[in-house]
């Protein structure tokens, strides 16, 4: 991560075999807690935000829109204190380039409909049932990859996917069942869905013009976010009702928001930095069970009772999502270890 510095891998990987057993067990642990706790944070938080009953706030663009603008200032002053401290941290030096503004813009409408949806979803379906009705991102991935880039997926990763599927439906079906339902959240949540899945593919592709720094294009994204969200702000009519709104004047208030921005920009540190000490296969398997951990958590905050199928739709999407990421991981693996036709053919020569 460029705000721990840049380092050599290869240094990485030498400094990580020389430090005893015992710390680096204890740096994993409290590295993939710290990601733990930040995420399922700022879940709770962001529906507290966007359907409390006691704050009866009805602005979910306005609260996304304030959390863009946080995570801009944010980005912003990190440079400037980079550049005033070059020492004491390392965070790349952002200027507002507008040929890279448009460079970026394509994938910022996709970041906003992601972050958006995402927003939209958690305001209209539970905390329990917000991680099915996100789950179909693997699917998608799948579909796009095929559609846009050629890549083809092997039966056994599309057999994960169905039970993805699987899943996700029998979770809308109990959710149904229990009439606790929501069309519109569970269509925000498929939507949320494919816009991470395009997200993640428009980013490679406009990585480049960032110079490959993960730290830019977050601070373009949300520049371009806090321009785009305006029109739309003023448009479906929030500015009248965060005018009508009693507690606008509170500190409370305002403290959560920034709260909620300030988990926005740390999620994306804590990832990186637990992709960095573990490995992307286990930041995956992390993120599952943390997903599983949130629902738990989410049953007996709200004080729910959940059938027996309600469960297994989440067993299924959880057990879907691990055994994907395995399949794509021994593949992955399986690939590398396979020897190149120059190497065969220089050893059937005898060289």
């Amino acid at each position: 991560m460029a705000l721990m510095g840049a380092s050599d891998p290869s240094g990485e990987a030498e400094a990580s075999k020389e430090k005893p057993f015992l710390l680096r067990a204890l740096q994993i642990t409290l590295v993939v807690s710290l990601y733990w706790v930040t995420s399922i944070s700022m879940v709770f938080l962001n529906k507290y935000l966007l359907d409390s009953p006691s704050l009866q706030l009805d602005t979910p663009i306005f609260v996304t829109f304030y959390q863009c603008l946080v995570t801009t200032l944010l980005c912003k002053s990190l440079s400037i204190l980079a550049a005033c401290c070059p020492g004491a941290m390392d965070f790349p030096t952002l200027r507002l380039d507008l040929r890279v503004t448009r460079s970026v813009l394509p994938l910022s409408v996709v970041f906003i409909g992601m972050i958006t949806f995402n927003n939209l979803c958690l305001k209209y379906v539970g905390v329990a049932f917000y991680n099915v009705g996100r789950s179909l991102t693997t699917v998608f991935n799948v579909l796009l990859s095929y559609l846009l880039l050629k890549q083809t997926t092997s039966f056994y990763a599309l057999l994960t996917c169905g039970i993805i599927i699987g899943g996700f439906w029998l979770g809308v079906d109990q959710e149904g069942a229990e009439g606790t339902l929501s069309w519109t959240g569970t269509l925000f949540g498929v939507l949320a869905s494919l816009c991470v899945s395009l997200n993640a593919i428009y980013t490679k592709k406009v990585l480049p013009a960032v110079d490959g720094s993960i730290w830019r294009l977050t601070f373009y994204n949300n520049v371009n976010a806090c321009v785009l969200f305006l029109p739309l702000f003023l448009l479906l009519g929030e500015l009248q009702t965060l005018r009508d709104f009693s507690q606008l004047g509170s500190a409370h208030f305002w403290g959560m928001m920034t709260l909620g921005g300030l988990f926005g920009f740390a999620i994306g540190y804590v990832t990186g930095l637990q992709i960095k000490f573990t490995s992307p296969l286990t930041h995956n398997v992390s993120g599952t069970t943390k997903a599983c951990a949130q629902t738990v958590l989410a049953v007996l905050y709200y004080e729910e009772t959940k059938s027996f199928l309600w469960w297994t739709s989440n067993m299924m999407v959880l057990g879907g999502s691990s055994a994907y990421t395995w399949v794509r991981g021994w593949e992955m693996k399986k690939i590398q270890e396979e020897p190149s036709p120059k190497e065969d053919e220089k050893s059937s020569m005898g060289v």
